[in-house]
């Protein structure tokens, strides 16, 4: 006997509704494999493979160097955010592409004529309790010693420099970058010293390595593979604008060893865009293009028409934007998602789906309605790779994080991404705020990836494309949750608890 138990994504997303994440709930599928044989690689453009589902997005409070470093070490990938000079901008894509995984992402170096003083400060901002000393203050030039606060907690004149306490190079152990990472790893615990200068053959400071540092990767769960390029360095993409200064920025970028360039406005489907994307595909094109954002399909045909490499879809969904709100223009992030995902697969283009992640529900919810990665803001921002320091606010270890559409990031240059010209009013899509310390990425993506694949098992998906063939096929079966459904589908009718994700 012929029944019907649920929609097909056809039916339920052509009702003249649009839909949340929440607002949606899936179907379970049969189960004949464990969790952990579900494969999540993926694209994030045309071109560029991922092992993680997940990058992280181009926002100030969000994505510098070292969260592309750490998001590539995990099997995802990281995208700069460009609210900030180009100069910035490039040196931030150098550090990550020169970065060899395992290593000290950002060790604090200083000069040997820097004082104390400094020490203090960088203890204060960043937490190190130690400091590289170089000729020139920087990672690549020659180490000439290392300094710790042991050696400058008993000295009362802050103003000493720190070539008169630090311990020589000479007195040093070195690790060598010939040498593998376990090797040098084998080398610090041997020699019982607390830090490891990596110095090249020319004796230039190249990483460093800590016992700290190891224990925590001892006490973090396995991440996997991380994300490299076809050179062997890690993957690193970027956001530019879509003005004249903007071609010289992803000249400049290219030429650093940049992989994706993601076009950042919040509305994409416009002239400018299409005129970016064919300067960008005649001259450089061995970068990806990620266009965007979009949220209906004649947004989406019009770049894919033009080439892009990649689509990037949200409007008004994330956490900190009010887009919908001030202009009345936006979608459902999860309508979007597959209004969008059904028009690229026709140019097989991958869609990244951007804004509205809280859970990894929400990833397995995005990756099925067909994106092909999940990007987060939110998820991401207060931890300990986001850029900016903590503070207690309240009793709250906090750090800031802030919309691109605020107007605190608009004074520094982002009003460019909503088409606004800097003489003109600025009027706000997004504020400003805090959150809550949230630790390391490295320690949350495996959770996170471990939560999307049991979602898969759960739905009869033993990989992304497998879900995209079922959501394609209509086996993929979906309902629409009303208010009390999305209730009882949280925690309820509980005195007290505590909630805890990993």
């Amino acid at each position: 006997m012929a029944f019907s138990d649920g929609f097909a994504g056809a039916a339920l997303f052509n009702q003249g509704f649009c839909y949340t994440y929440d607002d949606v709930i899936f179907h379970p599928g049969f189960i004949d494999f464990s969790a952990d044989q579900v494969d999540l690689s993926t694209r994030v453009s045309r071109n560029i493979q991922l092992r993680m589902p997940l990058v992280s997005s181009p926002m100030d409070t969000v994505t510098e160097c070292e969260m592309a470093i750490a998001m590539a070490e995990v099997g995802g990938m990281g995208f700069l955010h460009f609210n900030m000079t180009l100069d910035e901008q490039v040196q931030n894509a150098r550090k990550v592409k020169a970065h060899t995984p395992g290593y000290i992402a950002q060790p604090a170096v200083l000069r040997a004529d820097s004082s104390i003083s400094e020490l203090d400060t960088l203890r204060t901002n960043r937490g190190f309790s130690s400091a590289c000393v170089s000729e020139d203050g920087l990672c690549g030039s020659t180490l000439l010693g290392l300094v710790t606060t042991r050696d400058a907690e008993l000295v009362r004149d802050r103003s000493t420099p720190l070539a008169d306490i630090m311990t020589p190079v000479s007195d040093l152990v070195l690790g060598s970058s010939t040498k593998s990472l376990q090797e040098n790893e084998r080398l610090l615990l041997e020699s019982k010293h607390g830090k490891l200068p990596i110095v090249d053959q020319q004796g230039n400071l190249v990483a460093l390595l800590t016992r700290a540092s190891y224990k925590d990767q001892l006490n973090r769960p396995p991440s996997g593979l991380p994300s490299f390029d076809t050179e062997g360095r890690i993957l690193c993409g970027a956001a530019i604008g879509t003005r004249d200064a903007d071609r010289l920025r992803a000249e400049a970028l290219a030429l650093v060893g940049v992989d994706a360039l993601i076009l950042d406005s919040s509305q994409g489907d416009s002239i400018y865009q299409l005129e970016m994307i064919k300067f960008l595909k005649h001259n450089l094109p061995k970068v990806d293009v990620i266009a965007g954002n979009v949220v209906t399909q004649n947004q989406a045909r019009r770049l894919l028409e033009a080439g892009a490499d990649g689509l990037r879809v949200g409007m008004g969904s994330g956490s900190i934007c009010t887009t919908q709100e001030v202009c009345a223009v936006g979608r459902g992030q999860a309508t979007a998602v597959y209004k969008v995902g059904q028009i690229a697969k026709d140019f097989g283009v991958p869609i990244l789906a951007d804004g509205g992640i809280q859970n990894s529900g929400h990833i397995v919810k995005a990756l099925s309605l067909g994106a092909s990665v999940a990007m987060c803001g939110s998820m991401f921002s207060g931890s300990t790779e986001a850029p900016g320091q903590y503070f207690f606010q309240d009793g709250v270890r906090v750090k800031k994080y802030r919309g691109m559409g605020s107007l605190d990031a608009m004074k520094k240059g982002s009003d460019s991404r909503y088409l606004s010209e800097s003489g003109h009013l600025k009027v706000a899509q997004g504020v400003s705020g805090t959150v809550r310390d949230k630790g390391s990425v490295k320690i949350m993506i495996p959770y996170l990836a471990h939560g999307v694949k049991q979602g898969f098992q759960d739905l009869g998906a033993n990989s992304l494309s497998k879900v995209h063939d079922l959501l394609a096929t209509g086996e993929l079966t979906m309902e629409v949750r009303t208010g009390a459904a999305q209730r009882e589908g949280g925690i309820h009718d509980m005195h007290s608890y505590t909630k805890v994700a990993w």
